[in-house]
């Protein structure tokens, strides 16, 4: 006799269904900043995408703590279907472009000195940066749409290869020394900066020109996902430039580097020391959740789209970022990732308080850690 399919309890709802739209605060911070200096007059205000991502989620994480609570089971399928959750997220695409132009506008026609420009580009980078984490979250999707939508949004960024060596490298080599992009024990973040990027570049060059080999394709054509990523930031670049003059370039590509230095912050951080054992064939062990740091802060995971809960992202790379569980065998950041970001770019805070913590999660076995 077949048995019945269990139900998603009637009672059970998502407390942070609501919330999640706090995920367009960063998006909105430069027509927030913008709104602030017409109503209140010249100053830091341009800055406000720092203050929000480096003071205010901060503080409000102090306050609310974290959040452990994970959705039924049972509720999976049906948290996994609902579009409201991926429409929170698409809109992220279009503020983040939006502001990108209001940006360029203000660049080059507004009332602004180098120190104001300056301020609103670090602004959008924190926005770019943000948007590298959205297209992180799309690239791993079936559907191609979804998978177009992460090339688009990592065009700000100039940081395409992500697309394809993030899906296809770094989650197979993940919290191994073969990974560019998990940082080792005692490797300082302006150490593994740029071999994480470089790294990354590489392994996707040759990652793709294997994928294009294998469906009879050469490396020289438009279906080379490096090359088509590129096309776009070209373009989108070529575009502001030709409709806003050449004084943008050199806040377009500093936004750019910021972007990419906060996200790559955000690499650093998810699985420092952390290390795949291998097994008496020879192999890694199969990536678990024991292989990212995790942290469970309420308020940074909603800005951050469930982004902390990294073991879990690693361990079912296709789950959608609203049913993303915490584990409680995963390792546990001591803040969110705000926090551990700034900590990131200062190395000896950093080993401060990250160093010992490592150790004590290998039980003090140092042949554990994935090392110098």
């Amino acid at each position: 006799m077949t048995q019945p399919t269990p139900s998603v309890p009637l009672t059970w709802r998502d407390p942070k269904r609501y919330l999640w739209p706090l995920g367009l605060v960063i998006p909105l911070s430069p027509f927030m900043a913008w709104g602030l200096v017409s109503w209140l007059g010249p100053g830091a205000f341009w800055l406000l995408g720092l203050v929000i991502m480096g003071i205010v989620i901060p503080l409000v994480d102090a306050f609310s703590g974290v959040d452990r609570r994970n959705p039924p089971v049972e509720a999976a399928e049906a948290l996994e279907k609902d579009k409201y959750y991926r429409w929170c997220l698409y809109l992220l695409i279009p503020l983040q472009y939006a502001g990108l132009v209001l940006a360029c506008y203000l660049w080059a026609h507004g009332p602004l000195g180098v120190p104001e420009r300056i301020g609103l580009a670090i602004t959008i980078g924190i926005v770019g940066g943000v948007g590298i984490n959205a297209a992180h979250e799309l690239g791993h999707k079936r559907e191609n749409v979804e998978r177009w939508m992460s090339k688009v949004t990592l065009a700000q960024s100039f940081y395409g290869h992500f697309y394809v060596e993030h899906n296809h490298g770094h989650h197979v080599r993940v919290a191994t020394p073969e990974d560019p992009a998990s940082a080792k024990y005692g490797e300082s973040f302006w150490r593994f900066l740029p071999r994480s990027m470089i790294g990354g570049i590489v392994s996707a060059w040759e990652l793709e020109q294997r994928r294009l080999h294998r469906i009879g394709k050469s490396r020289w054509t438009a279906h080379n996902h490096l090359f088509n990523a590129a096309a776009i930031s070209v373009v989108l670049f070529a575009a502001l430039i030709a409709g806003f003059g050449w004084i943008v370039a050199p806040y377009l590509v500093l936004q750019a580097v910021i972007a990419v230095i906060l996200f790559e912050a955000a690499n650093y951080l998810e699985h420092y020391g952390l290390l795949r054992q291998k097994t008496k064939r020879g192999r890694y062990e199969r990536t678990n959740h024991t292989h990212s740091w995790n942290s469970d802060h309420l308020w940074s995971n909603l800005f951050l789209y469930h982004l902390q809960r990294h073991s879990d992202h690693h361990a079912n790379p296709v789950r959608r970022y609203q049913s993303l569980r915490s584990m409680d065998d995963s390792p546990q950041l001591p803040a969110g990732y705000a926090v551990m970001i700034f900590c990131a770019l200062v190395p000896p805070l950093w080993r401060k308080v990250m160093d010992q913590r490592l150790i004590d999660y290998y039980d003090g076995d140092m042949s554990r850690i994935n090392s110098l």
